[in-house]
């Protein structure tokens, strides 16, 4: 079965709602999901994905600590072994989303596969909003699965 690896940030709850939101479209096209916070998510996770989703808020238009930490801990690791592997990211603001650029470029570092732009979303995530979280799962899955 595909896998993919949804990891994230919240502090306020707004990142979850959009991460489980991420889940239910990768599990409604039948990828299993290992779903994480940031710092709880190791490299055997990353490794074992097929693709990933990155989450976060924007703090001071950069990702979460927690995030950039999970990064730390598996880059040298994981170096040569999840090249092209297809990722999307998203993020949580509360005016501007520019984290969404520390995250693409981190997984640019990481030879990840840009699949489609970042999702941004300013404060709490609207009925919309949740929808999109679902189609980027959709889209990451879709990718996961060629």
């Amino acid at each position: 079965m595909a896998k993919a690896l949804v990891v994230y940030h919240t502090q306020t709850g707004n990142t979850e709602k959009l991460a489980l939101s991420v889940k239910e479209g990768l599990e409604s096209l039948g990828v299993d999901v290992v779903f994480k916070k940031a710092s709880e998510a190791t490299l055997e996770d990353l490794l074992s994905s097929g693709g990933c989703c990155f989450g976060t808020p924007d703090y001071f238009s950069y990702m979460a600590g927690t995030l950039k930490d999970f990064f730390d801990r598996t880059c040298y690791p994981s170096e040569g072994k999840i090249t092209n592997r297809p990722y999307v990211c998203f993020v949580s603001h509360g005016g501007g989303g520019r984290a969404a650029g520390s995250l693409e470029k981190m997984a640019e570092r990481f030879k990840l596969k840009k699949i489609t732009e970042s999702l941004l979303v300013e404060g709490k995530p609207k009925k919309a909003d949740l929808e999109k979280a679902k189609e980027l799962g959709k889209k990451l899955a879709e990718a996961i699965k060629k």
